[in-house]
């Protein structure tokens, strides 16, 4: 089986941005500390457009991303994002 990418977009109100990196960051962080599947977790920050943030996670396979999908972690993580942002984007990809 072929590793697995995550890209996603957030559109991030601004005046929330701080708050959101605090939480999106701890949630990579806990990931690759608890996931043995989760290979990479970036967050990465657009040097031109600070309304947005993205992360970029690479799972091991469909397995590790499954795992993750049911990571208890997951749902509060989205309940503390949920007022900071205004929409996402999710992008996921086989590795080839």
């Amino acid at each position: 089986m072929s590793a697995i990418a995550i890209f996603v977009e957030y559109d991030v109100k601004q005046e929330y941005r701080e708050d959101f990196e605090r939480v999106i960051r701890a949630h990579a962080e806990g990931t690759l500390k608890d996931e043995e599947g989760c290979e990479i977790f970036h967050v990465l920050i657009p040097r031109e457009d600070l309304g947005k943030m993205m992360v970029y996670e690479v799972y091991h396979d469909a397995e590790a991303l499954a795992v993750h999908n049911r990571s208890p972690r997951l749902p509060q993580v989205r309940e503390d994002y949920k007022d900071l942002i205004t929409d996402k984007r999710v992008i996921v990809s086989d590795i080839v």
